[in-house]
């Protein structure tokens, strides 16, 4: 009694690949049921029907299916989809059902937009957009998290929008990792390209620990605090802190005050003991600060009546008898008698000897003369295998420079002569066998108190000593070279970079690649000052490690920091020196740049055993200025002997130069020794000097005296401690003079030690021909690339271009799991002060920069080639692909002379692993 209805009306369908689908209708009650498509019936052979009864309702139900295949889609050309529907028809009338769509089913392969990798501080928000490829049906997405599906139910934190969109709102460490969008339908599934996610971790401050004890137990000293960048800790490429891990400041530890005793009271009245006492107290000074008790007693006791006592009329002493006080009398005045007398007779002795010796000029009296003792002695063979030393029968060739760090040359006439030759000095001795010399005080100086009366607290002591002596031994550069002209080199550099070179001083400048704009360039210099600087050290405890260096122009403009080398003479230890890098305002003051020790953001220091390494980014003068914390503290000093034969006499000289070990100080001995005509008699050596305020003792020993006579009271020369440590790169010297009996004495033989007192001692062996028909002196060094002082381009550097670039693109991209610039540094022994070169545009160039710069000296490139060598293993466990493969270029085209084609090709295997990775 009704009209057809629909039980199951036909679905929307989709066509994958070639595969037909089928459309179904059931209607009842129907007597017939034809589908129509596309406004078309389908032929009835198409129809598939089945008719069975409802066992609930007892009523006919009509089933009808037909297929659709994708040649019937694909050939329909309408302004709709392809769609079907059915009609049912019973004896009451018809019904349709509803329009079922059918589409052919796809997916294209690229997104419409790939998330792309960020990296964001934590607790920030990150959102990763992705849209996929175009589909029918649309496709869903869902995102995966190091291949693991990412659920917005199961983290709160984490939101998938309806616009396929993944937003974490506030990042956690947790949440680094490689994101990759998936989008699928009925048809495939697609992947996006993954995504890099990194959280990373600004570095925090720890706060201060306390400050330390002063590390002197007495006097001036230090206290230092420290904290830490693990506040939190920098992460994940994060920035490191910025300003000074370490603080310093300069403490006073109380010295020890032993007690002093007061004077003695009265003396009491005589009690009837016949006893009289008196007593004394400790309190001049009280003990202070550990200080020690005073020794003795505190009360005395004494008879009162010069042992003459009765006690209930007894006679308690005897009266001694008047002959016995008679005679000691007699024999005391007859002793003092007798030494008054023979005090005379030596005085008259020894005005008389002094008179007929006054041609030596000197006002002392050699021991020898009065003991009349000879000193043994023999000549030894000539010695073999060492070009540096003179013999009578073979020239040296100085040429040979194991010994040196840096050659040493002359250029032009401007190099003969760099200081003044030193003044006559007169020696005035009160009672002592040492000589003090000196060239940077006055030229007449007074014999010194006894070794044993110096003070032994260097902090208390020591500075107020070196104020005493002279004020301008303390300046940055001594008055000893005033006069002289500063060394000077410039170089046009344009933005390939290049190399300023001071020849023979260990001081040079690195102008990296890029520092300066394209299609520019700067005429730059460097000048080693010599002349006296018109400032002091803020400190008068604080010494010149080496020469002071001017680097400009002054509105020098460059994108990288440059770098520049300067050689000391410090045995570089954290516990015994406080060594700063200081710079010369405009007001011709200097200030602090930075400690060596500390970290800093602003400069960057790395010290070496003989030389200083800098980074710098702002022209000036600069200077390394060291402060000795502890009487360990040791600066090193070459010692050199130089002879000369006067034409026409008998003598020969030898000077013994004391100088400040470093390259630009010894060049000074060099070239004033190249003007006198001196020879160079044994390799110069290294004398480590303490600061433990004693002094340096010269003497020479083992001259045959029955060939050679020495002038009485010279054979030990002394230089006091302020002397030798304040130098300021400044040459000590002293003389002996010495002269032959005979003529026919052609050969010396003898040895010069040099010794501190309480410290280390060198021996100087010499042994020379000094005839008279070897006028000419030997240059001491023959250098042919002395006058290169600057390079520019390529050439100048040790590591080519190409390479130098593809170091720096794979280490600059920051990394999650740390083969990132840092790793670099490390393997390269450059990781502390990481905090500069965080902030850097390229963190890898500076680094590269400054292992250019350390060596420099050398003509390889092991120490780099190993350590990517080593970076490239930890990749390759990491890595399964093919690391023989390499997308670099030639290798001919890498390397840019014959001499460095080996290294190259080890270098550039490295680097192509290392980038193919």
């Amino acid at each position: 009694g009704t009209l057809p209805h629909f039980i199951q009306e036909p679905e929307d369908a989709y066509i994958v690949k070639s595969n037909p689908i089928k459309l179904r209708c059931r209607a009842v009650p129907a007597l017939q049921i034809f589908f129509k498509c596309n406004g078309e019936w389908v032929h009835q052979n198409e129809h598939f029907s089945h008719e069975y009864k409802d066992l609930n309702t007892g009523l006919k139900v009509r089933e009808v299916m037909i297929n659709v295949s994708r040649q019937q889609v694909e050939d329909f050309h309408g302004p709709e989809d392809y769609w079907c529907l059915c009609v049912a028809w019973s004896h009451l009338g018809t019904s349709k059902s509803r329009k079922a769509t059918v589409r052919i089913a796809y997916l294209r392969k690229n997104f419409e937009q790939d998330p792309q990798g960020k990296e964001v501080p934590i607790n920030g928000m990150i959102v990763l957009h992705c849209r996929p490829p175009e589909g029918v049906p649309a496709a869903e997405v869902e995102w995966l998290k190091n291949e693991e599906l990412v659920s917005s139910l199961t983290d709160d934190n984490i939101d998938t929008r309806a616009d396929h969109n993944l937003i974490i709102n506030e990042a956690r460490l947790s949440d680094s990792g490689n994101y990759t969008c998936l989008a699928s339908n009925v048809v495939a599934k697609r992947r996006s390209a993954t995504a890099t996610v990194i959280v990373f971790v600004n570095g925090g401050w720890s706060l201060w620990t306390e400050w330390s004890a002063c590390n002197a137990p007495c006097g001036r000293g230090v206290q230092k605090r420290s904290r830490t960048c693990t506040n939190p800790a920098p992460l994940n490429g994060g920035a490191f802190c910025e300003g000074m891990s370490v603080q310093k400041i300069t403490c006073n530890a109380p010295c020890p005050i032993d007690g002093g005793w007061n004077e003695w009271s009265q003396w009491t009245v005589c009690s009837s003991q016949c006893e009289r006492q008196r007593t004394r107290e400790c309190n001049s000074p009280v003990p202070r600060h550990r200080g020690k008790m005073c020794e003795g007693n505190s009360e005395a006791t004494e008879n009162c009546t010069d042992g003459l006592c009765t006690q209930n009329r007894k006679l308690l002493h005897d009266v001694k008898p008047q002959s016995m006080e008679s005679s000691n009398d007699v024999a005391l005045y007859s002793g003092l008698g007798a030494g008054i007398i023979t005090v005379a007779i030596l005085v008259v002795a020894v005005m008389l000897y002094r008179k007929n010796h006054s041609e030596y000029g000197v006002d002392v009296i050699d021991s020898s003369a009065l003991t009349g003792g000879f000193q043994s002695f023999n000549f030894k063979n000539t010695r073999q295998g060492n070009p540096l030393l003179l013999n009578s029968s073979m020239q040296p060739d100085l040429t040979v420079g194991r010994t040196y760090s840096t050659p040493l040359c002359f250029q032009d006439s401007t190099d003969k002569e760099l200081f003044d030759p030193l003044p006559d000095i007169k020696v005035k001795v009160q009672s002592s066998f040492m000589v003090s010399l000196g060239v940077a005080e006055r030229a007449e100086f007074h014999a010194k108190a006894p070794a044993e009366t110096f003070p032994r607290d260097l902090s208390r002591d020591y500075c107020s000593t070196m104020d005493r002596r002279k004020k301008g031994l303390l300046t940055l550069n001594g008055p000893f070279s005033s006069c002289k002209e500063p060394l000077r080199t410039t170089g046009v550099f344009g933005h390939h970079g290049g190399r300023l070179v001071v020849p023979n001083t260990g001081v040079s400048l690195l102008v990296p690649h890029g520092s300066v704009a394209e299609n520019m360039s700067w005429e730059m210099y460097m000048v080693i000052n010599q002349g006296e600087a018109s400032v002091q050290t803020l400190d008068s405890c604080e010494i010149l490690l080496g020469p002071e260096v001017t680097y400009g122009p002054p509105g020098l403009d460059l994108f990288c920091p440059v770098a520049m080398t300067i050689a000391h003479c410090a045995e570089v230890d954290a516990e015994n020196w406080n060594i700063q890098l200081k710079r010369r305002t405009q007001d011709s003051k200097w200030e602090e740049v930075m400690s060596v020790e500390e970290e800093s953001t602003s400069c960057y220091c790395l010290m070496d055993s003989t030389s200083c390494h800098l980074l710098l980014d702002q022209p000036g003068s600069y200077a390394l200025v060291g402060e000795p914390l502890t009487q360990a503290a040791i600066k090193r000093l070459k010692l050199a002997v130089f002879g000369t034969m006067e034409v026409g006499s008998m003598s020969y000289t030898l000077r013994v130069y004391c100088v400040d070990d470093t390259p630009h100080a010894f060049q000074g001995v060099v070239a004033a020794e190249k003007t006198r005509g001196g020879q160079l008699l044994e390799e110069p050596k290294m004398l480590p000097f303490r600061a433990n305020t004693f002094s340096l003792q010269v003497s020479i020993q083992d001259v045959p005296q029955f060939l050679w006579s020495i002038k009485p009271f010279t054979t030990c020369q002394e230089f006091s401690f302020p002397q030798v440590w304040c130098s300021n790169q400044q040459p000590l010297h002293c003389a002996f003079s010495l002269e032959r009996y005979s003529p026919a004495t052609a050969q010396l033989s003898c040895k010069i030690s040099v010794r501190q007192v309480k410290g280390h001692e060198q021996i100087l062996q010499v042994y020379t021909a000094v005839a008279e028909t070897e006028k000419e002196s030997v240059p001491f060094f023959m250098q042919t690339d002395c006058t290169i002082t600057s390079q520019t381009g390529p050439k100048a550097f040790k590591i080519p271009l190409s390479i130098r670039q593809r170091i720096c693109a794979t280490f600059d991209t920051a990394n999650a799991k740390g083969k990132d610039w840092q790793l670099l540094a490390q393997k390269l022994h450059l990781d502390r002060n990481l905090g500069y070169f965080a902030k850097q545009r390229s963190p890898s160039a500076v680094i590269l920069s400054l292992w250019e710069a350390r060596h420099q000296d050398t003509s390889d490139l092991d120490s780099l080639a190993s350590a990517l060598e080593e970076i490239g293993k930890i990749h390759s466990k990491s890595s399964p692909k093919d690391q023989d493969e390499s997308p670099f270029p030639a290798v001919h085209t890498l390397a840019y002379n014959f001499e460095y084609a080996n290294k190259m090709i080890q270098l550039w295997r490295n680097v192509s692993r290392l980038c193919l990775i």
